[in-house]
């Protein structure tokens, strides 16, 4: 499998729309965590995120131009326990809903599929980092646009490296219809602390797409966790 550098993987594609990576720190300290989010329209554009008790959660910057939040609007990540859950959706409860209940990350996105935005019908992208590091990461896809059948992908990494990661996306690029990420999550290199992490992400995404980006660094012996938000609109 061929380990990419996600700069140069961000910088090249103008629109990834929302993405996850999941890793290990290069000291093989820290369990990683970035998520972002992407608009082409005023209203995907029209975001910012804002800390929550358990996480985070995204909200209109200006409310007066606010459209339609059905899609746009929700918890991207819910912290359960000891636990991390990081989605580009909705499905983001589900998933903390089912784990409450006892039941399994899988089991709760076996009950979800694609987003009902055809004729992009645009994946779901989910993750959870378990207390240990080890981590897994779904997408939820029409079957290649067609809206009448769900293709499910689960990919889990039980035992990270350090200094390597996981990055999936909606997008595998800009277009009419959007075209879905295709294949395994790419390999990615991770590199620096949380603030020279973050800022690598956050300059290397397209500027005038780009919208938000949320990091988190969780020491996995004291269970330390160090958190960054970045704003286009702040």
């Amino acid at each position: 499998m061929k380990i990419l550098n996600l700069a140069e993987e961000l910088r090249s594609n103008a629109y990834p729309g929302r993405g996850i990576v999941l890793g290990r720190s290069a000291d093989n300290k820290c369990a990683v965590i970035a998520y972002f989010i992407m608009g082409r329209s005023e209203n995907s554009r029209n975001r910012i995120f804002t800390e929550t008790e358990d996480g985070i959660r995204t909200e209109a910057f200006d409310p007066s131009k606010m459209v339609d939040p059905s899609l746009i609007i929700y918890h991207p990540v819910r912290v359960l326990g000891d636990r991390t859950i990081v989605t580009n959706g909705d499905q983001t409860d589900t998933i903390r809903d089912y784990l409450a209940e006892g039941k399994s990350y899988f089991e709760a996105l076996r009950t979800r599929e694609y987003e009902p935005d055809g004729p992009n019908y645009t994946p779901r992208i989910s993750g959870i980092v378990e207390a240990d590091g080890a981590y897994e990461l779904s997408i939820l896809k029409s079957f290649d646009g067609d809206p009448s059948c769900s293709k499910r992908f689960f990919f889990e990494y039980d035992k990270p490296i350090a200094g390597k990661g996981h990055f999936i996306h909606t997008y595998q690029a800009d277009g009419n219809p959007l075209p879905s990420f295709e294949g395994e999550p790419d390999t990615v290199v991770i590199e620096g602390d949380i603030d020279s992490f973050t800022a690598m992400v956050w300059e290397n995404l397209n500027a005038d797409n780009k919208v938000s980006l949320y990091t988190r660094f969780i020491n996995l012996e004291t269970g330390e966790v160090q958190s960054r938000i970045v704003n286009k609109h702040q």
